[in-house]
């Protein structure tokens, strides 16, 4: 009997962005992007839901730390990107349009690696209370 079991950290960041193209002219930007195309850029207090999903190890009763979970956001997300300009102040961004869609990528890459191959990720980021993605869908 499988005993596949998620579990989830949540965590939160503040970070400044611009939704832009630089090869694209300030009117297409505007049309596209709207507010968030502004030049002088706009924050969120983003909330970050990771969920890790894997069998319960017998052991342990964990599917994984949480406490371990936790710093390995920390280290990865956390200390990358709050208050900061995701588009200034990251290499990740720096030819990446931040969206919450490729900042929840993004978030996925730098955690995957650091994972068991047995256990699944998925990345719910919030930019506002209303507006959020999920990675993978």
């Amino acid at each position: 009997m499988s005993t596949r079991v998620a579990v989830y950290r949540k965590e939160h960041f503040n970070a400044a962005h611009r939704l832009f193209r630089s090869d694209w002219d300030e009117a297409t930007n505007a049309r596209v992007f709207g507010k968030c195309a502004l030049p002088n850029y706009h924050g969120h207090n983003y909330e970050l839901i990771v969920k890790v999903t894997g069998e319960v190890d017998p052991e342990t009763g964990y599917v994984i730390d949480l406490k371990v979970l936790s710093d390995l956001i920390q280290q990865q997300v956390i200390e990358r990107f709050d208050h900061r300009n995701l588009n200034l102040d990251t290499t990740e961004f720096a030819r990446l349009n931040p969206t919450a869609e490729n900042i929840a990528v993004v978030i996925h890459d730098l955690l995957r690696p650091h994972l068991s191959d047995q256990l699944d990720l998925q990345i719910r980021l919030y930019e506002t209370p209303r507006n959020f993605v999920e990675y993978p869908a």
